[in-house]
């Protein structure tokens, strides 16, 4: 099939697709970087503090993504070996 020869596409290939830890974690993260911002700007250090507290366990949610997800890759290849 002319310039097309050598090429194949296959439905197979990985596609960066986030599980929800991933999904998740970036939201809150993303959320309490706003509050955090917001108590800064208006002088209010309760809702800084929420904002840093909600920032940090959305970055922790999302870590323990990112680990799933890593492990999840270690244990394909390990089988894809096989």
């Amino acid at each position: 099939s002319g310039a097309a020869a050598g090429l194949s596409f296959t439905c197979q290939e990985r596609t960066p697709i986030m599980n929800k830890n991933q999904v998740s974690g970036r939201i809150e993260e993303a959320k309490g970087a706003v509050k955090e911002a917001a108590g800064k700007v208006m002088g209010n250090a309760s809702l800084q503090a929420e904002g840093n507290v909600q920032k940090n366990m959305g970055k922790a949610e999302k870590n323990l993504g990112d680990a799933r997800e890593h492990a999840k890759d270690k244990a394909k290849g390990a089988i894809d070996k096989l």
